[in-house]
């Protein structure tokens, strides 16, 4: 099944995922280097984060929620889908959580137990949302192109993924 929502070709939630995925993640890194160090710029560094990577989130949730509504019902891949979807929606309230608490603080202030461990929660959902979207698009064929070969033509050559190079 092809995406609905691309960009130049290609799906558009597949391209813009690894942003979220990316700033969440660091966040997390950067809140264990501040746990490890003291030093509090990490946990600022971590703050700005999170923020941007909720932003990306909900912006790689449009081409994704477009993609799921095409796919047909009844499927494992709309199950999957739907349990995908609705996993990332708990990761980012995870996080937005974890954000909104730290926000009234001062700028470097490190943040708490409370908060770390929501971010953490919501790093280890999201291990796992991933890799349902990974089984939707490897095993399911979400978003990849009818006919797709290893030898398929460009994408922006026009031409369908099933014709040769």
């Amino acid at each position: 099944m092809e995406s609905k929502f691309k960009v130049l070709g290609h799906g558009a939630h597949l391209m813009l995922i690894v942003f979220p995925l990316g700033l969440l993640s660091t966040s997390v890194i950067f809140d264990v280097i501040y746990f490890a160090t003291g030093n509090e710029q990490y946990a600022l560094v971590s703050y700005w984060m999170i923020a941007a990577g909720i932003i990306g989130g909900l912006v790689a949730a449009v081409p994704g929620f477009v993609d799921w509504w095409a796919v047909p019902q009844g499927t494992r891949a709309k199950r999957v889908g739907l349990v995908h979807g609705l996993g990332n929606v708990v990761v980012l309230l995870l996080f937005g959580v974890s954000w909104w608490l730290r926000r009234d603080a001062p700028p470097n202030y490190p943040p708490g137990a409370v908060e770390m461990l929501l971010s953490f929660a919501g790093f280890a959902l999201a291990l796992l949302t991933g890799w349902l979207g990974g089984e939707l698009v490897e095993r399911l064929s979400v978003a990849v192109h009818e006919g797709a070969h290893l030898n398929a033509p460009n994408t922006l050559s026009g031409r369908p993924a099933h014709e040769n190079e």
